[in-house]
């Protein structure tokens, strides 16, 4: 497969944060302002409380854009779903660390279709109990609240990851995408970026805003500022 590389715009637009009677508008705002990653969530109410979208979903966005489909599994048994995903239309799969299958196994079996491999940890876990999955992956996604919940406000000892998994990752010599998920907003996107994030799930902060355009702006500029 190719090589997944860090895009221009460091959001991920979280189709969560959308207004879902006029997705299609959505994204095709987003793409107009220059994000050109879409992030879905699954959920399936067992490894987080809440539930949310499925492959028919996924596959339903695929049929009308061509963005980059940044898939996050938040699930006990992601196994059962690499597949299906996969033939979805996922450009990049990202599964727990904490899920009840072994995540080495998952990770192949999604590298197996071709496409992105990613792991993402909750706030308990710590960065070293991934490192020996770095080498398999393509992108890390850091918690920075507990998933399953909204409005929560990012947390500092998960930014605190960041740095290190940075660390791990230039040790390791392989471009792994570090992404975060959870509280991240205009007002702090400049924080998280420069504690080590390069690519930012943004939901409400998004596609709830007055202006989307002033917000991709903002994030592109701190970015920058950053060295991406």
């Amino acid at each position: 497969m190719n090589e997944i590389k860090q895009p221009d715009m460091p959001v991920s637009a979280s189709v969560l944060g959308a207004d879902l009677m006029r997705l299609g508008e959505e994204i095709e705002m987003a793409k107009r302002v220059g994000v050109q990653w879409i992030h879905c969530d699954h959920m399936d109410g067992h490894f987080v409380p809440n539930i949310s979208f499925g492959p028919s979903f996924l596959a339903a966005i695929r049929k009308k854009t061509d963005l980059f489909l940044d898939v996050h599994l938040m699930l006990e048994h992601p196994m059962d779903f690499i597949d299906i995903y996969a033939k979805a239309g996922a450009d990049l799969i990202c599964v727990h660390a904490e899920a009840k299958d072994d995540p080495e196994k998952v990770i192949k079996a999604i590298k197996a279709h071709g496409i992105g491999a990613g792991i993402a940890i909750k706030p308990a876990t710590s960065p070293e109990a991934i490192e020996h999955l770095l080498p398999l992956c393509d992108m890390v996604l850091v918690m920075l609240v507990e998933p399953g919940f909204g409005g929560q406000g990012l947390r500092q000892d998960c930014m605190d990851k960041l740095p290190v998994l940075r660390q791990m990752i230039e040790k390791l010599g392989k471009p792994v995408i570090v992404e975060v998920d959870g509280g991240v907003k205009t007002g702090n996107a400049g924080e998280v970026l420069e504690a080590g994030a390069q690519m930012l799930v943004m939901g409400t902060g998004f596609f709830g805003a007055e202006d989307p355009q002033s917000v991709a702006d903002a994030v592109c500029r701190e970015a920058r500022a950053c060295g991406l």
